[in-house]
C-alpha cells in the first residue's frame, strides 16, 4: 500500500509500478480521493498494489477530505506492506512524522521511499528519511524511473512465498480438508504518504 502526506508523488509511483494511468496525476493536493487497487510488477516481482489519498491529519475540516482519510485508514487494514512516500526535495515534515507514527502502530513492514531525488538538492532530504525509524530509505524518482533496482531489493524479502494462511477463500492448508498447503493469498502492498509526493506515479 502506498501512503504518505499530500503531494509527495504517490499516484506517480502507483502508475509507474502498474504500467498504467488509472490513478490521476495532478499537482493539486488530495487529487486521489478514494483508494484504488492494481496488479503491479517490479523486475519479476508480482503483487497487488493499493494507492490512497494519503495521510493528512489536518483534513478533518473538509468533509470530502475527511472522508478520503477514512478510506485511507480502511485500506491500511488490508495491506501487508506499506510503501511510505516522502518528498526528498522538501525533507521530513511534521505531517511525515505523524504518518510515521500511524504506520508504526500497525506493526506491519514499512519501506520508506524518498521520492523526487532528481538533482543534488534532494540528497539531504533522502538522508533525513533514514531517521524515520524504518531503516534505510530507498532513493527514488517515480517520474524518471530512478531507483527501481533499489526498490526491488527492499521489496524482495517481503514477497517470498511463506506458509499458507487458513483462509476460507484460499483453502485451509489441509489436503484432506480440500485445501492446498502451498496456496497463499496475493501479497497486498500499499503506497502511503502525504498527498502529491509521487505515490500514484509509482503505481
Amino acid at each position: 500500500m502506498i501512503i504518505g502526506r499530500p503531494n509527495v508523488g504517490k499516484s506517480t509511483l502507483f502508475n509507474r509500478l502498474t504500467g498504467g494511468r488509472s490513478a490521476i496525476v495532478d499537482n493539486q493536493p488530495g487529487v486521489t480521493r478514494d483508494w484504488r487497487m492494481g496488479e503491479a510488477s517490479l523486475l519479476g516481482l508480482d503483487f497487488t498494489l493499493i494507492d490512497t489519498a494519503g495521510l493528512d491529519h489536518k483534513a478533518t475540516s473538509d468533509a470530502i477530505a475527511a472522508a478520503a482519510q477514512v478510506q485511507t485508514k480502511s485500506a491500511m487494514t488490508r495491506a501487508d506492506i506499506f510503501l511510505f512516500v516522502i518528498d526528498a526535495r522538501e525533507g521530513i515534515t511534521p505531517a511525515d512524522r505523524d504518518a510515521a507514527k500511524a504506520l508504526r502502530r500497525t506493526g506491519k513492514p514499512v519501506i520508506v521511499i524518498a521520492n523526487k531525488v532528481e538533482g543534488y538538492a534532494a540528497l539531504p532530504g533522502a538522508a533525513e528519511a533514514d531517521g524515520l525509524g524504518f531503516g534505510e530509505a530507498v532513493s527514488f524518482s517515480a517520474e524518471h524511473a530512478i531507483g527501481l533496482d533499489l526498490l526491488y531489493q527492499a521489496l524482495k524479502p517481503h514477497l517470498t512465498v511463506g506458509e499458507a494462511e487458513e483462509d476460507e477463500d484460499f483453502g485451509s492448508g489441509d489436503p484432506e480438508a480440500g485445501g492446498e498447503a502451498d496456496i497463499v493469498r496475493p501479497l497486498m502492498v500499499a503506497i502511503v504518504g502525504r498527498p502529491n509526493v509521487g505515490k500514484s506515479t509509482l503505481f
